[in-house]
This record gives structure tokens, C-alpha cells and sequence, in this order.
């Protein structure tokens, strides 16, 4: 399965810098200098090798070697960059994907199935219908993969609607 790991939002300069919002939380790897990003645009597909690359206002500037200028950096907007994911297994973060659909157990009783997830500044939150529930330690302590769950621990009243 491949994520979506930033997308090019406009170009920048003269000499061929496109603007890059990234969605990867390993800019430094991803973005890193010689890597070759694999790009598609609707139908169209990019290869594309990393010359030089920046933060410029929260955001990436990159230059690629394919991309001589301002011109050829323009054709490139609304590029959205796809890589398979890392492997690290050192890290007990989760991907979206493989949260929305576990099944969520309170006190050993199925309640739920995640839906979605959404991340916000202080911290991500489950959706669970029309029930947000914040993801951390303290409310959601255990994340079972392999069997498809989540067990939760909420407050009094988070669950009621």
C-alpha cells in the first residue's frame, strides 16, 4: 500500500522551484537530497530526482533535475508524490489506515468501529460515528492489530451522545 507523502502546490522562482506541502511525518528522509520521488497527476506519471531542498514558510521548496524552469515547474501543480511506507520498528505510532476499521471495546464489549481519524494540533482524535475519541494513553491504552481492536477507557460522558 502506498501513502501520499506531499503534494506540489505551485511553483516559486525562475529557475524551477515548485512549493511541496508534505504529509509525511519524515520530511527529512523522504525529502532528502538524490531522492527520486515517484509523482502522478492525473493520468500523467513524474520521476523525479531531488537537486535541492528548503523550508520556506512551512512549507518545502524544492528543485528537481528534471525541472530546468519556471515553466516546467508550473506544469508540475497539483503533483501528489507516493511512497510505500517506512518500516521502522522501533515506532509504536500507528498509520491512519490501519486504525480506521478496528473494532472499539469498552469494559469487553464491542461499541463501535473507528471511522476516521483526525489530527489537530494538541493531539489526533478517533471518530467513532458521531463520537470523537482522543487518541492517547490514558483513554485509548491498548491497539491490537492483529485482532482488529482498540480497547478504551473513556471519562464519564465521552461516549454519550
Amino acid at each position: 500500500m502506498e501513502l501520499m507523502i506531499g503534494r506540489v502546490v505551485k511553483s516559486h522562482g525562475i529557475r524551477g522551484e515548485v512549493v511541496v506541502e508534505s504529509t509525511t511525518d519524515d520530511p527529512d528522509i523522504r525529502y532528502a537530497l538524490g531522492e527520486v520521488l515517484r509523482g502522478k497527476q492525473g493520468k500523467k506519471e513524474h520521476t523525479l530526482t531531488i537537486d535541492a531542498v528548503r523550508v520556506h514558510q512551512g512549507r518545502l521548496l524544492i528543485k528537481f533535475a528534471e525541472v530546468p524552469d519556471r515553466t516546467a515547474a508550473d506544469s508540475l501543480r497539483g503533483t501528489k508524490f507516493w511512497a510505500e511506507p517506512l518500516i521502522d520498528d522501533d515506532d509504536e505510532g500507528f498509520y491512519d489506515h490501519e486504525l480506521i476499521g478496528l473494532r472499539v471495546i469498552h469494559d469487553g464489549t464491542d461499541i463501535g468501529e473507528i471511522t476516521g481519524v483526525t489530527h489537530g494540533p494538541a493531539q489526533s482524535l478517533l471518530e467513532m460515528g458521531d463520537v470523537l475519541i482522543p487518541f492517547v494513553e490514558s483513554i485509548v491504552p491498548e491497539v491490537d492489530l492483529e485482532a482488529g481492536t482498540l480497547t478504551v477507557t473513556p471519562p464519564e460522558g465521552l461516549l454519550d451522545l
